[in-house]
């Protein structure tokens, strides 16, 4: 080979390689859950299904444990376009945009298979346009991390008699806040980030949350009771800015779309496959289970006739949610 065809050669490698890295992109996905749990399960397997389907060119790092910001102050972010993506529990998604919530109702969705009804069917795709409409994000993936089960460092909850007196940590959430109330008791709305802490100092006795962010966040080491009520099942949506979403050209589009449901799809086997195992482990760490007494029945009665009605106007109205419980054959 002469100098000149070597250099031609090792000019035209150098301007491919300049090309290539001018056209990658790598996204930032916000976490609110520290690293294994369901959050991050579904954040890794969006990262690794978008690499693939892209040919490596667009990746995406992870900041799991709320780094960068708690979770309406990463949707707020990406509504204004300063962040791609944030994976965040759904009631956090509710305060701007409403009509979500109908999957937040207190004993909605009575298994994984109902929450997966709702959110891959009909429903799930108009909530996917009122939360474009309404917050400026977009669903793209949704993580399903199990019921949020009640723990407390006091003692044994078996009955809403047994509740009274404790001081519960909610998200801010009017819901969650209306279902204790309904319940007897008057919660204590705190950010996420400041939960293990309060917890640890007895600023607060409890919180509610699935047993795999238990596991994840090690609450056992500042809780000890376990009532694994099931008023409510954990969705933790992967949204995008819409902004972003639409900077992208329709092939990245629908690498961004392709990848979200198959992370999707993993987190639905993800829970499944791993939610029991969990379990035993925090039983093994020295926390207790006791089931709720009577199947639940008087959590469930005090919800359902106390928070349903008073949200039937922000959800679309009580034939929307006969709608969705038809849905369900229920």
């Amino acid at each position: 080979m002469t100098l000149k065809k070597w250099l031609t050669g090792s000019v035209w490698a150098a301007s491919l390689l300049l090309a290539t890295a001018a056209s990658a992109t790598t996204f930032k996905v916000a976490i609110g859950d520290a690293a294994g749990g369901t959050q991050y399960e579904l954040g890794k397997a969006f990262a690794e299904q978008l690499k693939e389907k892209s040919g490596g060119s667009m990746t995406a790092d992870l900041f799991p444990n709320s780094q960068l910001g708690d979770e309406q102050d990463t949707i707020n972010d990406a509504a204004m376009g300063l962040l791609d993506f944030s994976i965040l529990a759904i009631n956090n998604i509710t305060p701007f945009s409403p009509s979500v919530a109908v999957l937040t109702l207190p004993y909605v969705i009575q298994s994984v298979e109902d929450a997966k009804i709702l959110t891959q069917g009909d429903v799930g795709k108009e909530l996917t346009e009122n939360t474009i409409r309404d917050a400026g994000v977009r669903i793209i993936g949704w993580s399903y991390s199990g019921f949020r089960v009640l723990t407390n460092s006091k003692r044994p909850v078996r009955t809403l008699d047994d509740l009274k007196g404790l001081i519960i940590r909610v998200p801010k959430n009017e819901l969650m806040i209306a279902s204790y109330n309904a319940w007897g008791v008057n919660p204590t709305p705190m950010a996420w980030n400041e939960t293990f802490t309060a917890l640890q100092q007895g600023v607060v006795d409890g919180q509610d949350n699935p047993y795999m962010t238990i596991s994840a966040m090690k609450f056992d080491e500042v809780q000890k009771y376990i009532t694994p009520i099931r008023y409510l099942f954990s969705l933790e949506p992967l949204v995008m800015s819409e902004q972003v979403f639409q900077a992208q050209t329709p092939e990245v589009q629908a690498w961004i779309l392709a990848a979200g449901q198959a992370a999707t799809e993993h987190s639905y086997e993800y829970i499944q496959a791993t939610e029991e195992r969990i379990k035993q482990e925090l039983q093994a760490a020295g926390m207790e289970i006791v089931e709720p007494a009577n199947n639940e029945q008087e959590w469930i009665e005090a919800a359902t006739t106390k928070v349903w009605p008073a949200f039937y106007d922000s959800i679309g109205g009580k034939e929307r949610l006969d709608a969705i419980l038809a849905t369900l054959n229920r």
